[in-house]
């Protein structure tokens, strides 16, 4: 059960202190996210001549930004977002010009391009974990910090199609390492000026690690169910795209057909992460992650009925309604279950987990849309997210105690 409130709105989350200049600062450095993947990728196309070796590339680099994630998390914790995020924001522009300067030109080294990438990704700085932390701060009520993730998730949602729009742009008249050192600009000088902001300034880091507890954070029971739903949603999410490609494919359709069709998808998640935003909901979040995930998942099979194009984009805008608010619900529950001096890693797990998910799920359903027909792989994408959900549900439920 659920009841509207009118209070508090999404107004009044950018009316908290210093929340507009702290939160605007910080969609800018994530700006970067949407920006310099996409451009290094074509970068590295066109500097090597190979597909090849820029899907390589663009795998240890995500590789290193994936799963490096937490302990990166581990030192905003430490030593607080001033000092630690920082020093890595820079590096990774850095890197990002060396990665330009040495695409700028055709017949660069694979395995130099490779070494440069791996190292890039692995200064990448959280922060998303880190600006939904700064929010756990300045929010103090409940509903208020639910308006708030919601908004954040929205805006993170809009970063990536934004991004890729830019570089689109920007290529029409210069080398797709413009875009690169576009990535790098925006990383620089939006982290910048988001560690600059009262806000952040006042998030202290944990210290020296406390007695009995290691400086990392090890997933415990209370944050598997937001890690496994974050998974699921992000291998059905990766395993979509590829699908709405081979369903534009088979039916000889234009690649405006899956643009049209994806940002169906980006619309229906931001309409929804809105709408979640503004309920009162009554029942427990860990219900309604399971909920959500499971909500997913049979809308994604049922869109594998769709007879064209229309219908398809009404699918998955509908799926999309559940995309956004089981994230911010996943956060939540991570940003709940964190012991003190936690709280940015368990959102980088979080993270970690979706974007982990991203890409087994495109590397997947490439194999299984060869073999199977269209309609059973959507049913298998959808079916990762239902099974997260029971998953999800298993690891909430309380273990019984023995007489």
């Amino acid at each position: 059960m659920s009841a509207v409130s009118p209070r508090p709105s999404y107004a009044a989350v950018l009316r908290l202190p210093h929340a507009r200049r702290t939160f605007a600062a910080a969609l800018a450095a994530r700006l970067s996210y949407g920006t310099a993947p996409i451009a290094v990728m074509l970068s590295v196309t066109r500097a090597t001549g190979s597909y090849a070796v820029a899907g390589v590339v663009m795998a240890v680099f995500g590789a290193t930004v994936v799963f490096l994630s937490p302990y990166r998390a581990a030192l905003v914790d430490r030593h607080g977002p001033r000092r630690a995020l920082l020093p890595m924001a820079l590096l990774h522009a850095g890197l990002l010009c060396a990665l330009a300067a040495a695409c700028w030109r055709p017949g660069a080294p694979a395995p130099l391009l490779g070494l440069i990438a791996a190292v890039t990704g692995a200064c990448a700085p959280p922060l998303g974990p880190t600006m939904r932390r700064v929010w756990g701060e300045l929010a103090e009520d409940r509903l208020l910090l639910q308006r708030a993730y919601s908004l954040d998730g929205v805006a993170e949602e809009l970063l990536y199609v934004t991004g890729p729009l830019l570089v689109g742009v920007l290529v029409g008249f210069a080398p797709p390492a413009a875009g690169v050192l576009l990535g790098a600009l925006l990383m620089g000088v939006g982290t910048q000026a988001f560690v600059i902001s009262p806000a952040v300034r006042s998030v202290r880091g944990s210290g020296a690690v406390r007695k009995g507890r290691g400086a990392s954070l090890t997933p415990g029971r209370e944050l598997w169910p937001p890690i496994v739903v974050a998974g699921g949603v992000g291998l059905s999410l990766s395993a979509v795209d590829l699908l709405v490609v081979a369903f534009a494919g088979q039916r000889q359709l234009g690649d405006d057909t899956v643009a049209w069709v994806l940002a169906a998808l980006s619309a229906g998640s931001a309409v929804g992460g809105l709408l979640n935003g503004t309920v009162d909901w009554r029942t427990p979040a860990r219900v309604r992650l399971s909920f959500l995930a499971a909500g997913l998942g049979v809308t994604l099979g049922a869109a594998g009925l769709a007879p064209g194009v229309a219908t398809l984009a009404g699918a998955a805008a509908c799926a999309g309604l559940f995309v956004a608010p089981a994230l911010t619900t996943a956060y939540l529950i991570a940003d709940d279950a964190a012991p003190a001096g936690f709280r940015t890693q368990a959102g980088a797990w979080v993270n970690t987990s979706v974007n982990a998910g991203s890409s087994a799920g495109a590397a997947t359903m490439g194999v299984l849309v060869e073999r199977l027909p269209l309609g059973v792989c959507f049913v298998v994408a959808g079916g990762v997210s239902v099974g997260a959900a029971v998953c999800a549900g298993l690891f909430a439920a309380p273990t019984p105690t023995r007489a």
